[in-house]
């Protein structure tokens, strides 16, 4: 088949053709591995929760005892990181001024330009 002899909408239609028969091999493929599992864990007299661990350890965990838990200790929230620099090719994108400088903040540096022309305020206001 000639891709490039296809209309725009053909196209589409073959990709939504192309997208469900791979959904749909995808899921058969899983599950006939999910069967080949099973009947392999049956083989040695487990079952595929055992082999993977999940029904081991739901019979393993204790049920919680109220009485003797004590609260736990609340840990202080740290405030979330200010951005005070903004790329001014995008202004979606911001640096914090911390860590290591973005590479569009090195090449503006580079450029002679100083770096509070990039603050956040500046930038929102160009």
């Amino acid at each position: 088949m000639e891709l490039s002899s296809l209309s725009l909408s053909e196209l589409r239609r073959l990709k939504g053709k192309v997208e469900t028969e791979i959904q749909r091999r995808s899921d058969t493929a899983k599950k006939d591995l999910l069967k080949r599992m099973q009947k392999l864990a049956a083989e040695h007299g487990m079952s595929l929760n055992e082999v993977i661990g999940q029904e081991s350890a739901e019979k393993a965990a204790p049920a919680p005892r109220k009485a003797a838990a004590k609260p736990a200790a609340k840990k202080a929230a740290k405030p979330a990181s200010v951005i005070k620099f903004r790329n001014p090719e995008n202004p979606a994108i911001g640096w914090t001024g911390h860590g290591r400088k973005p590479q569009w903040v090195i090449d503006w540096l580079a450029q002679g330009k100083p770096l509070d022309e990039l603050r956040a305020d500046a930038v929102a206001a160009a």
